[in-house]
């Protein structure tokens, strides 16, 4: 048997072997010597590549809820932002805000999964029974709430937030260019290997399931499927995956503060996994990379324009307001999303 032969062929395992890869490079890389330079203009393309990883981790938990389990989330932020606070109150070291326990960022990582999945299950249990336009109000409501406890209790360091938690990515490597480099290396292999992890569970019997559950929940409990407990596992994978999306951007930056994760964050991944096409995780992934990548474009049409950084803002939420609507009336299924496969009319 050649070398090829042994190869993986399908495209989780392409994108598990991927990841497994970048992780290594990545690691391998931070602890060498070696340096990597950036031209200046070149940097912000490289900052928006790693935000795009954490961002994707938190669009495939989403599509796992929605796109294939027909669960309204509107509140997905609120577990990108408890696991983000997870790592913060255990990781971080002397933070003059906040709680502060100084425990290994390895296990205060871990728990932002546990913790995420452990309020998926809070929330899931007390709104998962409600009609789907209930649940979008419900999830909406406790993102509201938390970010609301994070502004105001102490433990979470208030609207100041909390600091000095681990880098230990930046630790590694040499300056801020190399550490970017080596955070899109590990950060995007994380991205494929959760993708890997995904496809895995959505091509087996338990994915179709679960888009049995979203296409017709009568007939599928008709068959003697268990819709709650199923709806209530995709929940929370999808919980527990923005919680570990937190926790990364937690170690990435340094520090959390209740202005980083607003309804913006919710509306980005949501808009994202629409563009693209809810369902297909390549397609949601693009969708994501479309309007991260307009958002960037646009940065640098704004010194160029003939108006003040707030009204060109308000512009581009219009100009990414009516392409999503152009996308929903002319594609409702995404821009390669299966019309077929969600049941709607292409």
């Amino acid at each position: 048997m050649s070398v090829a032969d042994r190869l993986p062929t399908g495209s989780a395992e392409r994108a598990a072997l991927l990841g497994s890869v970048l992780v290594v490079v990545g690691v391998a890389f931070a602890a060498s010597p070696l340096t990597a330079t950036f031209p200046g203009d070149l940097t912000v393309f490289v900052e928006i590549a790693v935000l795009f990883t954490v961002y994707a981790i938190l669009v495939l938990g989403l599509d796992l809820q929605y796109g294939h389990t027909g669960l309204v989330n509107f509140g997905h932020v609120v577990f990108f932002a408890v696991g983000a606070y997870t790592v913060a109150m255990l990781a971080s070291q002397g933070s003059f805000a906040g709680l502060s326990l100084g425990l290994p960022w390895p296990l205060a990582l871990a728990a932002s999964l546990v913790t995420a999945g452990v309020v998926g299950a809070i929330v899931g249990a007390t709104s998962l029974r409600l009609r789907d336009d209930f649940l979008a109000i419900a999830t909406l409501a406790a993102a509201e709430i938390f970010h609301s406890l994070t502004e105001n209790l102490e433990v979470f360091g208030g609207t100041t937030g909390i600091f000095s938690i681990p880098q230990p990515l930046a630790a590694a490597a040499a300056d801020y260019d190399t550490t970017l480099l080596v955070t899109l290396l590990v950060f995007g292999g994380l991205t494929a290997l959760t993708y890997a992890g995904l496809k895995r569970l959505t091509d087996a019997p338990y994915g179709r399931v679960l888009r049995a559950i979203r296409a017709d929940e009568l007939v599928t409990r008709s068959v003697g499927k268990s819709v709650f407990t199923y709806k209530m596992q995709a929940f929370v994978y999808g919980a527990a995956l923005a919680g570990f999306a937190g926790g990364l951007f937690a170690l990435y930056n340094g520090a959390v503060a209740p202005t980083f994760f607003t309804i913006q964050v919710t509306v980005t991944v949501w808009i994202g996994m629409l563009l693209g096409g809810a369902s297909n995780h390549r397609a949601v992934l693009g969708g994501l990379a479309v309007i991260m990548g307009i958002r960037l474009v646009s940065r640098f049409a704004n010194d160029a324009a003939p108006m003040s950084s707030a009204e060109f803002a308000s512009l581009r939420l219009i100009v990414v307001g009516m392409i999503l609507i152009l996308v929903i009336r002319y594609r409702p299924a995404g821009i390669w999303g299966d019309a077929k496969e969600l049941g709607v009319d292409s």
